[in-house]
Order: structure tokens, then C-alpha cells, then sequence
């Protein structure tokens, strides 16, 4: 059901699109100074080796950088860079799912087992149970994979291929977190099977129709879906990790083991781009955009909601943005982004260590992408 609350949020971010705000906006006002501070305080004592903040709006592209792309050159951080931008890459499944939802391939209170025969099967976890709403919106209750799979796991043959179907089969012995649909709990092995979904409906990888659907129409140039590839092509930071008292390299990596929950490589300006188009409309139809937005509480003591895909983090103290926000976090090995957008505007910020900053840097990270995006708290 589409709340009051979430057509409120919606009615906000389209209207930006057309409404000129005074001053336009905190972005336009300050610029690249404003995010000055920002990516200084990502790369200082205890934080990251490097770091990007950008924002798109109306007022322009403001960029910022410190630190470095590399600790044994000591090159710095490109502007244009790309990076691996984690689990943001749920949004761009989520765009593809309800693509197909408004198309008539998929029902989003029909469910899993319905397309994937079967394959949940496991403990507590029954995907005739599940719907494929409860994997976007993560309230399926399913185990995630990432707690059975640790970083060391990867560390130590971070060129192996994974199967989607394998990384599933990982969590799904294990108990489920709650009745599917009586709670709500950040779960990756929604998102593999999400796009195994894409897969079995369309005859095409999860990669293809990315590409197809969103990719090419909207010029991102920039954006890649996963595939074995280890590298990061073009201009890019090193990934960096911090298992004990050094940084270890993770640049290179096959992002078969994130797959359709986390494994894309994007940049800044086509992050931006992605969000503007897509939460003005010109990606999903109508009903399909606002079933995407429509929220569910997460619990989380930010006072976040999430729809399908997308998260609402509330700003009350950020004069830029007294509505909040739309966004997501991306976390993957080596990298740790956060792209969002509110009122005409657009911003990501990316840091090239994942995990191992410490208390200094996620508090960093935390306050980054509302100050990019909204102003600075009151």
C-alpha cells in the first residue's frame, strides 16, 4: 500500500525538478568549498587514504578530492574516477525488477517460488512464503550470506568466480531472521536471488538487462555490471583494506562474489545521473516509481526508512534538505560509497578502504553525504 508519508516524499523530488529554490540551494551557494571539509575529514587522522565528493544540481558540478589514489605512488585522487560502488548496485536491480513488474513479467506480491522453483529451500526459509516485494524491501527475513561469508574469505583467493546460486545456498541453511513481512533486516542473499529472478524471467544475466535498460539509454558511460573482470578500468583509486596494522591492496578482485547485490563499478557524475533520472521519472513508470518509494521502518537509529532499493534518511537539522533525503550506502571490499539525492540535487562520496577505518571514519562517512548533499547540521 502506498503511504501518505511516501507520495508526500515523491510529490517533494519531482517537484524540484521543475521549482526553482531560493539561493538554489546550498550546493550552488557554496560550491566546491563547501566540500572541501568534507573529503579533509574523510582523509585525516584515522581515515581513509583517499577520498571524492561531488554534487550535481542546478547550480553546477562541484567536485573535491584528498588524499590518495595510491599509497606507493602517492598519486592523487581523480576527479573522474571510478570506484566499486557496492551495494548501490541494488538500486539499479530494483530499477530492473519493477521494469519488468510494469511490464507485466513480474508480480511483486507473487511469490519466489513462483519464479525460482525450488531453489529457497533450506532451515526455516520457505520461498513459497517470500514474496519478491519482501527481497526488494528486504523484509523476507532471510539469513544474510555476508555473515557466513567473511572478508578473509575473500581475501585469501580474491580471484575466484562465485555463482549466485552458490553464495545463495551459503546462507539459506541457516535460520531465517523473522517472519517474512513481520520485520525488517539488510539482507544480501535478497538481492542475489533478485536478480537470478531477472534471469530466469528474461532469458538474459542480470548484467545484460542492466546494461540494456539502464546503462545505454542513459549514457553511463562509466558504469559497469558484474562480471569476472578483476580490474577497474579507466582512471581509478587503489581499494584498500585493513586486516591488521597495514593496508593490504584489494584492487583487483572478481565481483562475481557481490554479484547483482553489490558488484557494479560506477563514478560519481553517473551516479548522479542515475538518481536524478531515475527519481524524476525516467526509468520506472508512475505506479512502478511509487511502489519503489513506498517505506518500510528499518529500525536503524538514523530514523531510516527503506522502499525498494532506496533508502528515505530523515534530515531535520540540514536546512538543505527539511524533507530528507533518498539514497543508498555501497560497502565492498576496498571501497566505501554513499550516493543521494533531495531537492534538484545530487552528490557521492566515495573513500578507497573497506573494511578497517575505525570509529573516526564511519563517523566521517556518516555525516559526509548529508553535508554534501543537504548543508552542514545546524
Amino acid at each position: 500500500m502506498i503511504t501518505k508519508k511516501s507520495m508526500l516524499r515523491h510529490a517533494a523530488v519531482v517537484s524540484a525538478a521543475v521549482a526553482v529554490a531560493a539561493s538554489a540551494g546550498p550546493a550552488a551557494a557554496d560550491g566546491r568549498d563547501r566540500l572541501r571539509p568534507v573529503v579533509e575529514r574523510l582523509t585525516g587522522p584515522g581515515g581513509s587514504p583517499g577520498a571524492l565528493a561531488q554534487v550535481d544540481g542546478r547550480g553546477g558540478r562541484h567536485v573535491a578530492t584528498s588524499g590518495v589514489a595510491d599509497i606507493r605512488t602517492g598519486a592523487p585522487v581523480d576527479p573522474r574516477s571510478r570506484f566499486r560502488i557496492g551495494s548501490i548496485t541494488k538500486t539499479f536491480t530494483a530499477t530492473v525488477v519493477l521494469q519488468l513488474a510494469g511490464e507485466g513479467w513480474i508480480d511483486l506480491d507473487a511469490p519466489v517460488e513462483r519464479y525460482l522453483p525450488g531453489m529457497v529451500r533450506g532451515a526455516d526459509n520457505d520461498g513459497r512464503e517470500i514474496t519478491v516485494r519482501q527481497l526488494l524491501q528486504h523484509t523476507s527475513g532471510l539469513p544474510d550470506v555476508l555473515d557466513y561469508l567473511s572478508p578473509l574469505d575473500i581475501l585469501n583467493d580474491p580471484l575466484r568466480h562465485w555463482d549466485a546460486r552458490e553464495l545463495v545456498d551459503i546462507a539459506l541453511p541457516h535460520r531465517r531472521e523473522f517472519t517474512p513481512g513481520r520485520g525488517w533486516g539488510y539482507s544480501n542473499t535478497n538481492y542475489l536471488l533478485a536478480g537470478m529472478i531477472i534471469e530466469r524471467v528474461t532469458g538474459h544475466t542480470y548484467a545484460h538487462e542492466v546494461r540494456r535498460r539502464i546503462i545505454v539509454p542513459l549514457g553511463l558511460d562509466d558504469t559497469f555490471p558484474p562480471s569476472d573482470a578483476p580490474g577497474i578500468p579507466g582512471p581509478h583509486p587503489r581499494g584498500y583494506v585493513r586486516p591488521a596494522a597495514d593496508l593490504v591492496d584489494i584492487t583487483r578482485l572478481n565481483p562475481t562474489v557481490a554479484g547483482a547485490a553489490g558488484g557494479m563499478i560506477s563514478s560519481a557524475s553517473d551516479l548522479d545521473r542515475f538518481l536524478a533520472v531515475l527519481l524524476h521519472g525516467g526509468l520506472l513508470k508512475p505506479a512502478q516509481l511509487r511502489e519503489m518509494l513506498d517505506t518500510r521502518p528499518t529500525g536503524r537509529d538514523s530514523g531510516s526508512e527503506y522502499g525498494l532499493g532506496l533508502e528515505w534518511l530523515p534530515a531535520k537539522d540540514r536546512p538543505g534538505c527539511p524533507r530528507g533525503f533518498w539514497g543508498h550506502d555501497g560497502d565492498m571490499l576496498g571501497f566505501s560509497v554513499r550516493a543521494g539525492a533531495a531537492a534538484g540535487r545530487q552528490a557521492t562520496v566515495m573513500v578507497n578502504l573497506n573494511p578497517g577505518g575505525g570509529q573516526a571514519l564511519d563517523e566521517a562517512m556518516g555525516d559526509a553525504l548529508p553535508t554534501a548533499l543537504c548543508g552542514p547540521a545546524r
